[in-house]
């Protein structure tokens, strides 16, 4: 019986070692030859003008023809650089803003890293529609917490600078606004004049353009103290004939105030009210309210808000 023809390990080693030789080489020499290769390069645009929104139909990509060895080839088809147009270097039709490349190619060159003396982007211009955009000034509410430290406090509400804010985006969306809100700061321990700056809140938001984003917020933080007068109660609104005894006669009101304004506090500028009308069936008791106080103070509270009363027969 003949003897089957067997090969040392060695050889096979040395085989294909020149075959995997041989098709590096070969890959080499193909892929360092010049191409020729049209290869879409996405675009992003950047700077729309707040007055516009773009067509959802708009160009999303240009067409370039590059000229090159296979690697450099292959390098954009896999790594797939984009182009950013900045729309503020736009011209303006009745319906598109007109983005001429021919005036841009130095800036697309640094940005694709490539060189149109082997290259170039086949479309000589970018189309983009557009729609105007509704317009509406709208209030800015601050959402601005203090917390003011013991002894300190403030007359006025926190101030936004400025006050409203230019909005533009869709009609359906516009029509509906009239406010937008910062984002929240919250301040503790407050014991002098608030000043900071603050962002809208665009939570939500994506499809509008704010003309201005940062707002100045203040507030000026005095020196309070707490001060108290004794005044009578009044009954309004009781029925004629009725013989009504109540209890307490009077109570403490309590307050704040500006330190500097603690002598011009009377008690004469206070009136306590309890409306009888407002007794539901079986009640005893009346609800005070202070119905009248100076305009200059704050956090008014009164020591006894329940009036006890009977009728006399």
């Amino acid at each position: 019986m003949a003897k089957r023809p067997t090969f040392k390990k060695s050889s096979l080693k040395t085989f294909s070692f020149f075959l995997f030789f041989s098709a590096l080489i070969w890959v080499l020499v193909q892929f360092s030859k010049t191409y020729t290769q049209v290869i879409e390069i996405p675009v992003n645009y950047v700077n729309v003008p707040l007055d516009k929104s773009l067509s959802e139909d708009r160009p999303d990509h240009v067409d370039l023809q590059l000229q090159d060895n296979a690697f450099n080839i292959y390098y954009y088809k896999i790594f797939n650089p984009e182009l950013t147009i900045d729309l503020s270097q736009a011209s303006e039709t009745p319906k598109n803003l007109v983005y001429v490349l021919e005036n841009h190619l130095s800036q697309i060159e640094e940005q694709l890293k490539i060189n149109f003396e082997k290259s170039r982007i086949i479309q000589d211009e970018i189309l983009i529609p557009f729609q105007y955009k509704k317009e509406k000034v709208i209030k800015v509410v601050p959402r601005i917490d203090v917390n003011y430290a013991v002894g300190f406090s403030a007359e006025n509400e926190v101030q936004i600078e400025p006050d409203s804010v230019k909005v533009s985006g869709p009609e359906e969306i516009i029509d509906t606004m009239e406010q937008v809100y910062t984002q929240q700061v919250n301040l503790n321990k407050v014991n002098s004049d608030i000043r900071g700056s603050v962002t809208l809140d665009t939570a939500g938001l994506g499809m509008l353009s704010f003309y201005t984003k940062n707002f100045e917020y203040s507030q000026q933080v005095e020196k309070f103290t707490e001060g108290s007068v004794e005044i009578p109660v009044e009954v309004v609104n009781v029925p004629e004939g009725l013989n009504l005894a109540y209890f307490p006669k009077t109570v403490m009101v309590y307050y704040q105030v500006n330190l500097q304004l603690f002598d011009e506090v009377n008690a004469g500028d206070f009136r306590v009210v309890c409306d009888y009308a407002e007794v539901k069936k079986g009640e005893d008791y009346m609800i005070a309210q202070v119905a009248e106080q100076p305009g200059f103070i704050r956090n008014v509270r009164l020591n006894e808000r329940r009036i006890q009363f009977v009728i006399k027969r």
